[in-house]
């Protein structure tokens, strides 16, 4: 039974003529399948996805540069709508989507994604985690290097073809005054291939191509002196060139990219990485998407937070909190391996030659590009030499015609017509049909006698060019010379330094070599609980060291090096911290700032300000340190005596220690074991010292005990605890007189032995310790400890005070006055830092002074 046919089968058939006759053609399906996929893959090669290796352009991103430039919108120019651009280019020259030639123009706008930009964008262009606003809200013109990719086009120095429909011409590449292959790269994925070229330094690239014309048959390794790698957008850092080379050689290689990363102390209790440059193309928001996941699958541990700092003044800035007891560097390493901190960049080398696509080294490249813009020039140089030669031809008919003026006048008045008159004058001045014209064009300004002297002039220039531009056409090394002259002026008013650190493998940090080797391999993740010591300088510097090495003699004395307290503990212990309001804070040893070197003698000035590192009142003074468990002793301001017992809370950061009276503060402090003696210094001159025995420990509710009796103006300038029966324990006390100008001397300093004091029981009022002077209204400065002493300044400066001794009742020897005022700014070495430095290093300190 014959098939049924549809209605509208049964109509085309009745459509039809009566002597219609039927041809069915049979087609092989697999031979037309071929067919038409090996056409689709050509047009997506060479019509859309691979750059041609001239001047390093899609087609899409050359017809956009070139409708721009037609368009004039040059840098000197205002923007114009996107939309407007996208429009022009769609209807002439591209006949694709909106959307693809937009995508393209934004790419080229870039700055994270081009190292030279070619389109200058204005509003929102997208970032690396975000997409651009539509076309019809930007707006856009050429940046200034992408007018060295169409200069001369209209020169005769490239090739035009029809556009899509044969109304209007298009260059088939642009004359590309700098080889923007290399420059700004390109990717890009066709059908069965796909290109990834990583972008370079202008200059360098220049320079790279400028030699290879100069010597065409050097070596890679001479053009890699002047090209060593890539030089990506974003900066950062590349590890390991053997890749580089391989791709520079075959074409086809990778390499790793890694952010640029410092570990900082990002709070007075943290430490943090702060990245500043990421790798190429990898964004703020999808490393902390990664480091976010990573740390929830358990892959990643001790980061308390990222914050993205990142402005438009300071550029990238991403912090990455380190929890206390981890160590950053290996925190670092993890990041590497499971965030896109450190990246892989695959280098494949595709693009067209003459047509065909190609896998190119670097020497490859060059050659092409040379070749590329020797022609241009060639052709460019032709060009001018044949509009200067009708140019010459004009000049000298014009100067023909303007020695026998009169008579060509009368030609051309006696002559009927315009032919009879160009007849007449080729005959009789024997001139060219070009000349003629030119001449019955003459206007009458042009007669006079300044012009002749003017086409003189010209005419001599004219053969002066013409002689030069025919010189670059008969010699191929002065062809060379043009080429390469012309790089370098485009290379000095574009170039810039480079901006990607270059790093061999065994350059980079051993650490961070091999990321992605076991934790057992490289450093341990958290921080021992090894031994250390815990410091706090004279200006209120905190910081611990990685060991407990023994303390030593400093050398040459740094800021902020004289110590105030030292308490030996552990990396995971805690600490108090007393001050002037008798109140005692817990200070974790993690959370200080550990010394980057330590070998005996701290430098400090790496430590943290204790007024940013505790949460100090206002007026609130830091008096010294302790460990938690041992018996401290402290002295207050109004004579008062307290030995705590090493009671302290468990649940609580902070608590009191002492119950002070009104207007009494603590001023001095440090361990007090029953052998030690404890010395009270007032502003009248009066010491006293006596056994800590007499003191019973109390808990950390009394109030403490009466410790030297005051008169009724006296007060306490110093206390402090010293160890018992010490020879080298020193006295020093420091006088001023209230009639002295400021900063015109006035003070006396008076040094003692400790010994030459008796011992006297509690709540006495002591013995003179020196004698004051005729206008010396007391003491401002005092000290009782183990060595020499010095006072420091609020900025860090040691000064080394007097080492005579004096009679015990005696006055002081007097001194200049030390830099800015005495005052609490200042304040003397503890018996622990004199213990550590010994005898010398006056002369450095006042040489540092």
């Amino acid at each position: 039974m014959a098939p049924r046919r549809s209605k509208a089968q049964k109509s085309a058939l009745d459509e039809l003529p009566a002597d219609f006759e039927g041809n069915v053609v049979d087609i092989d399906v697999t031979r037309e399948m071929e067919d038409s996929f090996l056409e689709y893959s050509y047009s997506v090669i060479y019509s859309r996805a691979l750059p041609d290796a001239r001047d390093g352009l899609k087609p899409v991103q050359r017809r956009i540069l070139y409708m721009m430039d037609e368009m004039g919108l040059r840098p000197d120019r205002g923007h114009v709508k996107s939309a407007r651009v996208v429009g022009e280019v769609m209807g002439k020259l591209h006949p694709h989507g909106d959307s693809a030639i937009y995508d393209a123009m934004v790419r080229m706008a870039l700055p994270f994604a081009q190292r030279m930009p070619l389109v200058d964008g204005h509003g929102n262009f997208g970032s690396l985690d975000d997409g651009p606003a539509a076309s019809r809200y930007t707006e856009a013109r050429l940046a200034p290097a992408a007018l060295q990719l169409t200069a001369d086009l209209g020169e005769d120095v490239v090739d035009f073809v029809p556009n899509y429909d044969n109304q209007f011409m298009q260059p088939s590449v642009l004359p590309a005054a700098y080889p923007n292959l290399l420059v700004n790269g390109t990717t890009g994925i066709a059908v069965g291939m796909a290109t990834n070229m990583a972008p370079h330094n202008l200059r360098e690239a220049v320079a790279g191509a400028r030699h290879l014309l100069e010597h065409p048959e050097a070596s890679l390794e001479d053009v890699m002196k002047h090209i060593p790698g890539p030089d990506l957008p974003s900066g950062g850092q590349i590890v390991g060139l053997d890749g580089i080379r391989d791709a520079y050689r075959t074409g086809r290689g990778s390499f790793k990219t890694r952010a640029a990363v410092s570990i900082e102390q990002v709070t007075p209790r943290k430490q943090g990485i702060v990245v500043t440059e990421l790798p190429y193309m990898v964004g703020p928001e999808k490393v902390i998407d990664r480091i976010k996941s990573a740390v929830q699958s358990k892959k990643l541990t001790g980061i308390s937070d990222v914050v993205d700092l990142t402005d438009r003044t300071k550029g990238l800035n991403l912090v990455i909190e380190i929890k206390n007891g981890f160590n950053p560097q290996a925190v670092l390493a993890a990041l590497y391996k499971h965030t896109p901190l450190e990246e892989s960049f695959g280098i494949n080398n595709v693009a067209l030659v003459d047509g065909r696509p190609q896998t190119l080294g670097l020497l490859e490249m060059l050659r092409v590009y040379n070749q590329h813009r020797l022609t241009v020039v060639r052709r460019r140089t032709a060009h001018r030499l044949g509009k200067r030669r009708d140019r010459l031809h004009l000049v000298e008919g014009l100067l023909i015609a303007i020695v026998d003026i009169d008579e060509v006048i009368q030609i051309i008045r006696s002559s009927d017509q315009t032919a009879e008159a160009r007849e007449r004058l080729m005959t009789i001045f024997d001139l060219t049909q070009l000349q003629a014209d030119h001449i019955l064009e003459l206007r009458l300004r042009q007669l006079t006698k300044f012009s002749r002297i003017e086409l003189e002039r010209e005419r001599e220039e004219l053969e002066r060019e013409i002689a030069e531009l025919e010189a670059i056409l008969a010699s191929e090394d002065r062809l060379r010379e043009v080429v390469s002259g012309e790089l370098a002026a485009v290379a000095e008013l574009l170039g810039d330094d480079r901006r990607t650190r270059l790093l061999e493998a065994d350059e980079a940090p051993a650490l961070l070599a091999a990321p992605a080797a076991k934790a057992a391999a490289g450093p341990a993740l958290e921080i021992a609980d090894d031994p250390c010591w815990v410091f706090l300088s004279s200006t209120g510097r905190m910081a611990r060291t990685n060991d407990r090495t023994p303390l030593a003699e400093p050398g040459r004395r740094l800021k902020h090096d004289a110590l105030r307290s030292v308490v030996a503990t552990s990396a995971r212990g805690e600490i108090g911290a007393l001050t002037s309001s008798g109140r005692m804070i817990r200070v974790p040893v993690m959370d200080l700032p550990a010394l980057s070197s330590y070998d005996g003698a701290p430098r400090l000035e790496e430590g943290t300000a204790a007024k940013d590192f505790l949460s100090l009142a206002k007026g609130e003074r830091l008096i010294g340190l302790a460990a938690l468990n041992e018996v401290v002793a402290m002295g207050t301001r109004q004579g008062v005596v307290k030995r705590l017992n090493g009671d302290h809370p468990l649940n609580r950061d902070d608590w009191e220690v002492i119950s002070l009276k009104d207007g009494d503060e603590v001023v001095g402090m440090g361990p007090a074991p029953d052998s030690a003696q404890l010395v009270f210094i007032t502003a009248q001159a009066k010491l006293l010292t006596f056994s800590a025995e007499l003191v019973r420990a109390q808990g950390r509710t009394a109030a403490g005990v009466a410790g030297i009796k005051l008169a009724d103006d006296d007060s306490v300038v110093f206390f402090g605890p010293v160890a018992s029966q010490d020879p080298d324990a020193r006295v020093v006390t420091y006088a001023r007189s209230s009639e002295a100008l400021p900063k015109m001397g006035g003070y006396s300093v008076k040094v003692t032995p400790l010994s030459e004091y008796p011992s006297k029981g509690r709540a006495t009022a002591g013995v003179r310790c020196q004698r004051l002077l005729s206008g010396e209204t007391g003491l401002v400065l005092a000290w009782a400890g183990h060595g020499p002493a010095k006072a420091v300044s609020a900025a860090g400066v040691a000064r080394s005070l007097p080492t005579e001794f004096g009679r015990r009742d005696g006055s002081g020897v007097g001194v200049e006055q030390l830099p800015d005022a005495i005052g609490p700014a200042w304040s003397p070495v503890s018996s622990a830092a004199s213990a550590a430095e010994g005898a010398d290093g006056d002369a450095e300190s006042e040489e540092q002074a």
